[in-house]
């Protein structure tokens, strides 16, 4: 009892108890702003909505924009309230505002990322956006966050002069986020994904809730029968023990967060230091997934010389053996060539082989004998040889075909230029684009796949099907 004493009067010195009249104030403001009434909702439903496509997009200052609007703080600060004044209407009454806008806000942007997916106005589902793996795999620095949040929030609220620096609270507890992150992970069938932003939630809603208990506490705010009692809420105990039971989670997920970087560490430099061996390779990209039974790998790789099997199967036997883990290996390989203005290319004649063949049988310069019957008395004349001439018809090299880019409506359309069929994308083509046939066809996955030219001169290979031939000029010999 002692030492408790000691405390509140050190921490006293700093945070001074508020009079009667301003922390009624205080609640009478809470109490409002907790309420669950139209302007509660309408504000969950806007900062949902942004938050979700913000969120799909990728793009931070939309859910930047989204956490200044979300009015999710004064529910929390409200339960914290009512638990240290044992107000039994002000928690109940913000709990129910808190869990109304959580699951509102869930269903919002669960429906929002199912439209999305079949009418995709954007492609970001077609992978995971980084904003909202962010969101997924919480850590003990995130409850930090979140208690530094609330000590600020609570704080600021109870200084009038402070308030200025509650937006800047409400960017960094994030509390909307989470909530949108999780409908996207149902929407999607990512159960990792909203387990993940559910556990971010928790942690920000029950430290946040602690740290304003702690606030209010050390300004005053105590049951009116406890006014002249200096023994600790049991709320406060009960929040500062929920605060802690979190950390066993969120140590777990850091320590399997570290455990992967390192890991990706070792894969990213084995994957440099083996393609360093080949002629102007360059690692474009690294896409790491991970399962139960192994790693997946997705590697693109730009070079002007060709991979082989065998590099690629070498570099999987490497990984296999440094990580000790089963690995599934896909390699992507981009051929390139490097020009340098000062540096002029060196001409090398290419030899063209022309094809000529004869249409039809042709004549021969075969003699050909000539019987003349004469009387007896004449000597036969001896057989004379006529030459034919031969006319070899020549087949022209054919003339490129202007064909247009169509959608055939699928979705979402063929709307690149691959540098062979099946293989990776060397160009973006626009609908209504035109390209030139180069009269040479493949079959590649049921599909017919013909080598085009676009109107960069880019050489490439393009399915049939998406092609309309509004003209086509044929030669007869």
């Amino acid at each position: 009892m002692d030492q408790e004493n000691r405390f509140q009067t050190w921490l006293s010195q700093y945070i001074k108890p508020l009079n009667l009249k301003r922390r009624n104030e205080i609640i009478e403001y809470i109490r409002q702003a907790a309420t669950p009434g139209f302007d509660y909702f309408f504000l969950v439903i806007l900062s949902g909505a942004i938050a979700t496509i913000g969120l799909i997009n990728d793009s931070p200052a939309v859910i930047i924009g989204a956490m200044l609007v979300a009015p999710l703080m004064s529910p929390i600060l409200g339960v914290g309230l009512g638990s240290i004044t044992a107000d039994a209407a002000l928690t109940r009454d913000s709990a129910a505002a808190l869990i109304r806008g959580a699951l509102l806000s869930i269903l919002l942007a669960t429906l929002i990322t199912l439209f999305n997916i079949y009418l995709p106005f954007v492609p970001s589902l077609l992978e995971i956006p980084g904003e909202v793996f962010a969101r997924t795999q919480p850590t003990p620095n995130d409850l930090m966050i979140a208690l530094a949040g609330g000590l600020a929030a609570a704080y600021s609220l109870s200084q009038p002069h402070l308030s200025a620096a509650l937006p800047g609270v409400a960017i960094a507890t994030a509390l909307m986020p989470p909530l949108s992150t999780i409908g996207i992970g149902i929407a999607l069938g990512r159960w990792e994904i909203a387990g993940g932003a559910a556990l971010l939630f928790l942690t920000n809603a029950i430290t946040i809730a602690f740290a304003a208990i702690l606030v209010f506490f050390l300004e005053g705010f105590v049951p009116r029968f406890q006014r002249n009692n200096n023994k600790i809420p049991r709320s406060l105990l009960v929040a500062a023990l929920l605060t802690a039971l979190l950390l066993i989670p969120l140590t777990i997920v850091g320590i399997s967060l570290v455990s992967n970087a390192q890991e990706n560490r070792l894969i990213n430099n084995l994957i440099e230091t083996e393609f360093s061996e080949i002629r102007n390779a360059e690692l474009v990209e690294l896409t790491i997934f991970r399962s139960e039974e192994e790693i997946q790998l997705d590697i693109t790789v730009r070079s002007n010389s060709p991979l082989t099997y065998n590099q690629v199967v070498n570099l999987q036997e490497i990984l296999v053996a440094r990580l000790d883990k089963p690995v599934s290996l896909k390699v992507d390989h981009i051929r390139s060539e490097t020009f340098d203005p000062m540096v002029p290319p060196t001409q090398t004649p290419s030899p063209t082989i022309t094809l000529t063949p004869t249409l039809g049988p042709s004549p021969t310069n075969t003699p050909t004998s000539t019987q003349t019957s004469l009387p007896p008395t004449q000597t036969p004349l001896p057989a004379t040889s006529t030459p034919t001439a031969t006319m070899t018809p020549t087949r022209m090299t054919p003339t490129p075909i202007a064909a247009i880019v169509i959608s055939a409506g699928e979705f979402p359309p063929y709307y690149f230029l691959y540098q062979e069929p099946g293989g990776p994308e060397i160009a973006r083509l626009a609908e209504y684009a035109v390209l030139l046939d180069l009269h040479e066809s493949v079959i590649f996955e049921g599909l017919i796949w013909v080598k085009v030219q676009d109107e960069d001169g880019r050489i490439g290979w393009y399915p049939k099907r998406n092609l309309v031939y509004p003209t086509e000029i044929s030669i007869t010999n």
